[in-house]
């Protein structure tokens, strides 16, 4: 009797499969090490460019709040909160910190690719077309949510949090390790939440689902979603609110995606 051919996916053992991925999460791995170094190295437009981005007068969104409160005539003036480093190696563990987060979100793409290749072996041509369309939809999702993040709610948080004040006799020194957890986190947590409506259309497509299942439980859906925004933003209510209504209007159009596929 011949053997089976050892790369065979329906033949191989546990221990094989585990074989198979092993030069796929080493890739991964190493490509992420080496967009680490080169943000490392990329210093000025890593930090002055993308980390404090939010703070200048041109950016996108700060240039159109000061329109808005041009044309309206409110007096705006755009905050600019000092920044302070408390500990000795604080400044060189940000460098470290945002150049590892930034290689993982550009390594992102070349990850999916690498696991793409480990499993297409065991799927059938129908099935693969449908894993390209879903990353395709993946990608784009975590594309949106982490443009929404960066351009809209990272700098309106930033904004309301570093002129708001309780007295005058408090002054804002804001630590330069809570700036980034609050643009790290408010970016990237957004480009997860995007991925929601995805979500609901695996649930449905599963039948796990339905379109009036999330009509009946929207109020406890909202719940628990407010929740959700307190838990991966700052601590504060402003910040919650800035994901909590992004987050409804995906459960909204959730339901809609889930009623299409009902119809299907």
């Amino acid at each position: 009797m011949n053997a089976a051919p050892q790369n065979d996916p329906q033949h191989m053992t546990f221990f094989g499969h585990v074989e198979a991925l092993r030069p796929h999460l080493v890739r991964s791995a190493v490509a992420v090490v080496l967009l680490a170094v080169a943000a490392f190295l990329c210093k000025g437009a890593l930090i002055d460019g993308l980390l404090f981005g939010p703070l200048r007068a041109d950016f996108p969104t700060n240039r159109l709040l000061l329109w808005l409160a041009e044309r309206s005539g409110i007096d705006y003036a755009l905050p600019t909160p000092e920044l302070i480093n408390t500990t000795l190696a604080g400044q060189f563990n940000l460098h470290l910190r945002l150049s590892f987060t930034a290689a993982l979100v550009a390594a992102l793409p070349y990850c999916l690719w690498e696991a793409w290749r480990f499993v297409r072996p065991a799927l059938t041509l129908h099935e693969r077309r449908l894993c390209r369309t879903a990353a395709l939809r993946v990608a784009a999702a975590f594309g949106s949510g982490l443009a929404f993040g960066y351009f809209i709610l990272a700098p309106l948080s930033i904004a309301f949090l570093a002129s708001y004040r309780v007295s005058d006799a408090v002054r804002n020194l804001i630590d330069i390790g809570s700036y980034l957890s609050t643009v790290t986190q408010v970016t990237i947590v957004c480009a997860l939440l995007f991925q929601l409506p995805l979500l609901v259309q695996l649930l449905t497509r599963m039948g796990l689902l339905t379109a009036a299942a999330m009509r009946r439980y929207r109020r406890h859906a909202i719940v628990v979603l407010a929740v959700l925004a307190a838990l991966v933003t700052p601590p504060d209510a402003f910040s919650m609110l800035l994901v909590l209504l992004p987050l409804a209007g995906l459960y909204e159009y959730g339901i809609r995606v889930a009623a299409r596929n009902e119809r299907r």
